[in-house]
């Protein structure tokens, strides 16, 4: 990789400039011990560390606030409210948004998207979860599969996971060769920044889990039958490797952290909490405004002549349930 496109990364090889937490793996420790059991928002007890979700706060100039569960809901439901003037701003000035979602499995990417998308019109925001290429896919150039799902003017997409399977999953376990990944790093600085060129704002989120905390979210995969099926070999094996894929991301931060589209890490540890924070930030990095609306009025209704055929002609669904 000595060509003069690699130095495309942040600070060298090992050291991206969005630093995580060593937790996670990352090139900063959490705190000045790196300690993986901080106590809360001030660092582990007795350090005097702070953690850097709460510096990149103060460095901001927001105060950190408690939410008990009520009070996220009512967040949640102010935020997803902005979610949908966005969307209004997006279509009516043709704004083109791409946000990708990486971070260890139990992250809580599936969740909050589905946060994000839940007021929201499918058919100008829509999720692009790719399974594993077919064959055909695999003779392609690697980026084409996923370039091909990019917004028109007035769509926003969200990509849970990404292009960054290659830096990750892909490259921790074998399914690429070095050739094939040292391209991909390569490659993608310039891709992404072609993207930026050509209007699409891209932003890109890493949701970062401590150690025990993964661990506690996959053993309530395994004893709860509900979730069950969000357990897959794969995901064993990716655990198994936790200090691999750690070194993968730190790697993949390195080159892919560029002024153009830099990476947002979040405090994924408790998933409300991240969801309320990472949806505040992707609202704050939009410069949407309000739209302009007609005075809606509703048209009378038509009063001709109609015969409605015997209720009972039709099948009908069990009313199990009655409001109480």
């Amino acid at each position: 990789m000595g060509d003069t496109d690699m130095g495309d990364r942040a600070q060298g090889r090992h050291g991206g400039r969005a630093g995580d937490r060593a937790d996670d793996g990352g090139g900063v420790a959490r705190g000045a011990a790196g300690s993986p059991d901080a106590a809360g928002p001030a660092g582990p007890a007795g350090t005097g560390a702070v953690d850097p979700s709460t510096a990149a706060a103060l460095a901001a100039g927001i105060t950190a606030r408690r939410v008990s569960r009520k009070e996220y809901e009512k967040e949640l439901a102010r935020l997803q409210t902005e979610l949908v003037r966005l969307q209004e701003w997006v279509r009516h000035t043709g704004f083109r948004l791409v946000v990708i979602f990486e971070g260890r499995d139990t992250a809580g990417k599936g969740g909050t998207i589905k946060r994000i998308l839940d007021r929201l019109n499918a058919r100008q925001c829509r999720v692009v979860a790719l399974g594993t290429p077919t064959e055909r896919e695999r003779t392609q150039w690697y980026f084409q599969r996923y370039l091909a799902h990019l917004p028109a003017a007035g769509e926003i997409v969200l990509f849970d996971r990404s292009w960054y399977n290659r830096a990750g999953v892909e490259r921790v376990m074998g399914f690429c060769t070095d050739d094939e990944y040292d391209d991909f790093l390569r490659t993608c600085p310039q891709i992404e920044r072609a993207l930026v060129r050509s209007g699409i704002v891209l932003v890109k989120y890493w949701l970062s889990l401590r150690d025990e905390e993964q661990e506690r979210r996959f053993q309530d995969r395994i004893d709860n039958p509900g979730k069950q099926w969000k357990l897959s070999v794969m995901d064993l094996q990716a655990r198994a490797r936790w200090v691999d894929f750690a070194a993968a991301k730190d790697e993949m931060f390195a080159y892919t952290d560029i002024r153009e589209a830099p990476w947002h890490v979040v405090d994924a540890d408790d998933k409300r909490t991240a969801r309320l924070n990472l949806i505040s930030h992707l609202l704050s990095v939009v410069p949407y405004g309000d739209v302009p609306h007609e005075r809606v009025v509703l048209p009378p209704r038509q009063q001709k002549a109609y015969k409605r055929p015997p209720i009972d002609s039709q099948t009908w669904v069990p009313r199990r349930y009655v409001r109480g």
